[in-house]
């Protein structure tokens, strides 16, 4: 199947994550569904027109312009796979469009906010769950790291003389992230923890689940989303929310952006510069506020 050929590419050519490479095969596997379903067609036989159609049912379904975007993302991806490889003589891609996407700021919560939530001692206990919870907020803000970053973060990643991470990120691109010593001496405490648990799955992740297993996206995602929800009346809370507070906090205590780009694993400035956008809504929030001509 050609899906399946693919998807080999995206894993040894393209080296990219179990976590992507099953977002590729999900928008390809529902593409494929609304051909046969829609036009019978395979794959192989779809022209822009059929490609076109797929995306006004998207929208017209409420799906929004940046998951649309991403969709034909895929597409674009795939077809240019099979263009190469000979097995299609047009690129039906070459004609579509992907619809514009309206600019949104990076969401965060405030410094003050995650502060109260951290050092305030009440939202913590010392059992097990509580304090694995308190480190999977304490690395994602004090990293910057993705979720699919902190899955895969082993015990040896840790180096606790150096107070840093090694991280492999996007397309196995590793890379080495500061911490600070309160957080090292935290993720050592919670190893300690962790061995007194005595769970049988032994599994050299650094975050598992009560039962010792490797802990999975939809664990982090409740963890953050209950513990934000003490702190944040904002809709959004996710684990990325936390990525953006740490690119947020460190623009606004005058961090370089060349560094931020480093620490986020960014693979090009652009990427970062949309959190400059952040940094100036708060100036002019402070200039309204004090400025006595504001």
């Amino acid at each position: 199947m050609i899906v399946a050929q693919f998807l080999i590419y995206l894993q040894h050519e393209k080296r990219y994550s179990p976590h992507t490479i099953q977002s590729y095969k999900t928008d390809l596997l529902q593409f494929s569904e609304y051909m046969l379903r829609t036009f019978e067609l395979s794959l192989t036989e779809v022209g822009h027109v059929h490609v076109r159609n797929f995306m006004v049912s998207l929208l017209e379904d409420h799906v929004s312009e940046n998951s649309v975007g991403r969709k034909l993302s895929t597409l674009r991806s795939f077809y240019k796979y099979l263009s190469r490889e000979g097995l299609i003589s047009s690129n039906p891609m070459s004609l579509v469009k992907a619809p514009k996407v309206p600019k949104r700021l990076p969401v965060f919560v405030d410094d003050q906010k995650l502060d109260v939530l951290l050092d305030s001692g009440d939202f913590f206990d010392d059992t097990f769950p509580s304090v694995r919870d308190k480190l999977v907020i304490e690395v994602l803000f004090g990293t910057g790291m993705r979720l699919a970053e902190l899955l895969s973060l082993k015990e040896s990643d840790v180096d606790f003389y150096g107070d840093t991470l090694r991280v492999l990120g996007k397309r196995n691109k590793e890379r080495i992230i500061p911490v600070t010593k309160v957080v090292g001496d935290q993720i050592k405490a919670y190893i300690e923890l962790k061995t007194l648990q005595n769970f049988n799955n032994k599994t050299g992740g650094l975050i598992v689940t009560d039962k010792g297993a490797p802990a999975y996206a939809k664990l982090i995602y409740r963890i953050v989303t209950s513990y934000l929800t003490n702190i944040s009346t904002q809709d959004k809370k996710s684990p990325h929310v936390l990525r953006h507070s740490y690119a947020t906090s460190l623009l606004n205590r005058g961090a370089d952006l060349n560094a931020i780009k480093e620490l986020l694993g960014h693979a090009s400035l652009a990427a970062t510069q949309v959190y400059t956008h952040n940094s100036v809504e708060r100036l002019k929030s402070i200039y309204k506020q004090a400025h006595p001509k504001a």
